[in-house]
């Protein structure tokens, strides 16, 4: 043989055959030690020819005949034994006798081998000198095959000088039934190049093998041989090449061969209904089997089972039951065949009728590792996770079939889906216990669930030691990394993979291009870029989109839009909604919209996720009109029932300050989600109802969040309701939400404003990881109680733990600072926030600026910052500056602020009863008068003040 094909060392089976005897003696207590003894005296040649040699032998007796014969039919191969005991103690002239029964015994051993059996059945071949008789030798090649000796198997094909197609053909069976599929096209090569003879047999092998390796051009090679000996009139050949072609995914081929056949049998139609499901073409595959049943063929188990695979892919229920009542009629049950079973519970598990799935399971009389697996998917896939668990226990328990990877690899994503890692970590240690772990898919499955988990140690102790690492393995943890925000470790992860692999999949690059989310992966973003172009991905619209998402979230706005517009003849709704969604997130209201335009413009249509972010937009800009113009189109054109457009339309009306708009959508909507609950109750929050807030938290008809609890505490805090606070701080404790970064910083907040410093400060001071809305909150907790100082000392600690400012953070460090007249800290931090911390100025840091300045009494300073600024000065900026024209009296100036401020907004009474009383401190009476008549014409009116006491005790 070459060496390509690597043989195990095994010891020669002459010599080994010598070893057998207590095994022997044990399965055979029947045979005395004499017998033995006969059996390992004597001397054996391989290749030895008794007197008859390969003559034909005549006739035997039917007694002497049916002896063997025992052995296969009863199974009781000691009878077969002892009757062939009996014809070698007779004369020696019934030694053809003895030879004639040697070969029948070794013919019906290769039906239901072992190993053992197959060493006796040797010795016996040896000793009635029947080796060279090339069917004995086959069929002992078959019985140490299918016995699981696969290496006597080879050593012993070796060992036939001269080797016949049949034995051939055995060796190469062979190779497949033990999965060596290149040793067996080794084979076949080997005997095309010895020039032996082959038949159609010989082709169907090496065919099938093929199809396992995927090797579409010598599969060619085999079918253009085959035509030139003119064997394609073999049915079985033409199966085997449908089916090869179809395994190698050249469907056009496979098809062309099919409809070429002059005779299809159900394995034709079983290749072309099974291909195409392979190559995830299940309507195709349907379509075969109905042509099947329409031409008046039989389906058998294969068929029916392929078919409602397909069905169960198509999301075709109906059909695939259909389906399975005409296998029932045409009796293939699902309790006798397992194929089938294990389709049928795949389907009724997939429709989410896991009950009948399950009836169909307990009727099945054998189970194999699929319909155990098939049952435990259906419950996991249905949220029954805990009947999994329990079904995979129960298979323990059995022991018939043991869990295998699949049933791992079936488990752990529901697990790792629902965040169940405790039950993940008990399957993790079986999976240990078992051996399992050097599973790539199993590993890969429990990277999965601890990084989904936030356990990303235990993902990093699965991955670092692993050998080998496929692209799956490097997406899990890549993707995990950017999902818990590891930002640099995946990034330097993918460049790891760039350097062992030099390539990727469009899912890992996915994957990392989330992780640039600031301006400093702006260059690394670009550099994915230049990957998804060399690695050919330019035209795939989801690389696209999370280029143009990435972009913007780094800061390069002008990128995203520069993309959109390359793109922008083929761009379609994602496309759009992608860019829309990004600006709308990134605080780019205005563009958003302006990008929301040009869609329209463009003939693109809209779906409900567009209507969200550019309402969401119109809400942030407070942009009354377009915004119940855009609440008309969604109820135009159906999207105004999708809940998702239900609740930004309430927090849209909630930023507006109409109450009453927000509270009819919320009455109106049909399939209120919790979301939509945390909509309303923060519309009232925002909106100083705090009272409706806590009533409306009441009647909720979910289980709250962390955003409800959030909103919740906001409303305590404008209420002053220190004792509604701590019953849902012990509420927060009772079910486990205290380690929520967003709902410590609320109480921080709500003790703060609630006038108790010291427990908000003992809060702050306990959190074991500080989030920036919990540095934020404490800043500002300082700021309310005039404690600047102490809040720019909070800030350093902020900067020195390493956690970025963001722009509240400047907001509350500046109105701590405003508050106390610390105005050169104060300009410090404006005039550094930019540089040193990349936090962009906005309107309410230069408010608080204006207003800083203004109440330390340097009026004429703050109008020279608001006449400095780059941009058009926002109507609360100019507000500051008025207030603090009345503060000090300022009549001049504020006059002069307040005629700006009448012409950006006319209807804010609020600006006209500042300048009235600065009249009256002045004295100018009649000014006063006039300003109440202008007031009066208008029909401005001030809304009334109003003060919050608890009467409880807390």
């Amino acid at each position: 043989m070459g060496s390509w094909l690597l043989k195990p060392q095994i010891t020669p089976i002459t010599t080994s055959l010598a070893r057998t005897s207590q095994p022997f003696n044990q399965l055979f207590p029947n045979r005395t030690s004499q017998h033995i003894l006969q059996f390992h005296s004597h001397s054996y040649n391989f290749h030895h020819k008794n007197q008859h040699g390969l003559l034909p032998i005549k006739p035997l007796p039917f007694v002497h005949r049916v002896g063997p014969l025992l052995f296969h039919s009863s199974a009781c191969i000691s009878n077969a034994f002892q009757l062939f005991d009996k014809m070698s103690q007779r004369e020696q002239s019934l030694e053809n006798m003895r030879f004639r029964g040697v070969l029948d015994l070794a013919r019906f051993s290769a039906v239901t081998p072992d190993i053992l059996t197959g060493k006796i059945v040797h010795c016996l071949v040896m000793k009635v000198g029947a080796f060279a008789h090339l069917p004995t030798s086959t069929s002992l090649l078959i019985i140490y095959s299918r016995a699981g000796d696969f290496g006597s198997s080879l050593e012993l094909f070796d060992e036939v000088l001269y080797k016949d197609v049949v034995i051939w053909n055995a060796v190469m069976t062979a190779c497949i039934e033990n999965g060596c599929f290149e040793a067996a096209v080794g084979f076949c090569v080997e005997m095309m190049e010895k020039r032996n003879r082959f038949d159609s047999g010989t082709l169907v092998i090496a065919i099938s093998a093929l199809s396992h390796l995927k090797r579409l051009k010598q599969g060619q090679t085999l079918h253009g041989l085959s035509v030139k000996a003119g064997m394609l009139s073999d049915s079985f050949l033409c199966n085997s090449l449908v089916d090869m072609y179809a395994k190698c995914s050249d469907l056009s081929s496979s098809e062309c061969m099919f409809e070429g056949m002059d005779f299809r049998d159900i394995v034709s139609w079983n290749s072309m209904i099974s291909g195409y499901l392979y190559n995830n073409n299940p309507e195709k595959s349907l379509q075969y089997f109905k042509k099947m049943a329409s031409c008046g063929k039989q389906a058998d188990d294969v068929s029916l089972s392929c078919a409602m695979a397909a069905s169960t892919c198509l999301g075709e229920f109906g059909v695939g039951q259909v389906i399975h009542g005409w296998g029932i009629k045409l009796g293939y049950k699902e309790s006798y065949h397992i194929s089938v079973g294990n389709s049928v519970i795949s389907l009724y598990s997939e429709s989410r009728e896991t009950e009948a799935a399950e009836i169909v399971f307990r009727r099945m009389v054998h189970k194999d590792v699929i319909s155990w697996n098939s049952m435990i998917n259906g419950f996991a896939s249905n949220g029954m996770i805990l009947e999994a668990f329990d079904l995979l226990h129960e298979m323990q328990l059995i022991g018939s079939v043991q869990p295998d990877a699949v049933t791992i690899v079936t488990v752990v994503p529901v697990c790792a889906e629902l965040l169940l890692l405790r039950e993940g970590r008990s399957v993790h240690g079986f999976a240990v216990r078992r051996g399992m772990v050097s599973d790539l898919s199993v590993l890969n499955s429990l990277m999965d669930l601890y990084l989904k988990c936030n356990n990303v140690k235990a993902a990093e102790l699965l991955f670092n030691p692993m050998p080998y690492r496929d692209l799956t393995s490097w997406h899990t943890v890549i993707s995990g990394y950017s999902q818990n925000g590891y930002s640099r470790e995946a990034q330097t992860l993918f460049k790891e993979l760039l350097r062992q692999c030099s390539q990727c999949s469009v899912s890992t690059l996915l994957a990392v291009l989330s992780s640039c989310s600031s301006t400093e992966s702006l260059e690394f973003g670009k550099s994915i870029h230049c990957w998804q172009l060399k690695l050919g991905f330019s035209n795939n619209h989801l690389a696209i989109n999370s280029l143009m998402f990435m972009y913007i979230n780094c800061g390069d706005l002008k990128a995203s839009l520069s993309l959109l517009s390359q793109i922008s003849a083929m761009a379609d709704t994602a496309c759009w909604n992608t860019v829309i969604a990004g600006c709308t997130q990134n605080g780019h209201f205005r563009t958003a919209l302006e990008t929301y335009n040009l869609m329209r413009e463009s003939h693109v249509s809209h779906d409900s996720i567009t209507l969200v972010n550019v309402i969401s937009a119109c809400g942030n800009l407070e942009l009354e009109l377009e915004g119940k113009l855009l609440h008309g189109l969604a109820f135009k054109t159906l999207e105004g029932t999708d809940t998702r457009v239900q609740n930004v339309l309430i927090t849209m009306y909630g930023r507006l300050g109409e109450i009453e708009s927000a509270k009819l959508v919320f009455t109106f909507s049909c399939n209120r989600n919790l979301c939509s609950w945390n909509c309303m109750i923060s519309a009232l929050s925002q909106n100083k109802n705090g009272k409706r807030a806590l009533e409306l938290f009441q009647s909720l008809e979910f289980e709250p969040n962390e955003i409800t609890i959030s909103s919740v505490l906001s409303a305590c805090t404008q209420l002053g309701l220190l004792r509604h606070g701590k019953q849902i701080h012990a509420y927060v404790f009772r079910f486990d939400f205290h380690t929520n970064y967003f709902i410590s910083a609320a109480f921080v907040d709500m003790y703060s404003n609630c006038g108790r410093l010291d427990i908000a400060l003992k809060i702050f001071q306990n959190l074991p990881e500080k989030s920036v809305a919990a540095w934020n909150s404490m800043i500002s907790a300082f700021g309310f109680h005039n404690k600047g100082q102490k809040a720019i000392e909070v800030f350093h600690e902020m900067v020195k733990s390493g956690t970025n400012p963001t722009k509240t953070t400047f907001i509350n460090l500046l109105s701590a600072c405003s508050h106390l007249g610390l105005v050169e800290e104060g300009r410090w931090y404006y005039d550094h926030m930019m540089d040193e911390f990349g936090v962009e100025p906005s309107t309410e840091h230069l408010v608080y600026m204006v207003n800083m300045l203004g109440r330390s009494g340097r009026l004429e300073e703050a109008y020279d910052f608001i006449k400095r600024m780059r941009k058009q000065p926002d109507p609360g900026v100019w507000g500051a500056l008025l207030s603090a024209c009345n503060y000090h009296g300022d009549l001049v100036m504020g006059r002069e602020v307040a005629g700006i401020l009448f012409g950006l907004e006319p209807e804010n009474v609020g600006y006209y009863v500042s300048l009235f009383n600065m009249y009256v401190a002045a004295g100018r009476w009649s000014d006063a008068a006039e300003l109440r008549r202008i007031i009066q014409d208008k029909g401005l009116k001030k809304p009334a003040g109003y003060s919050l006491i608890d009467v409880g005790f807390g």
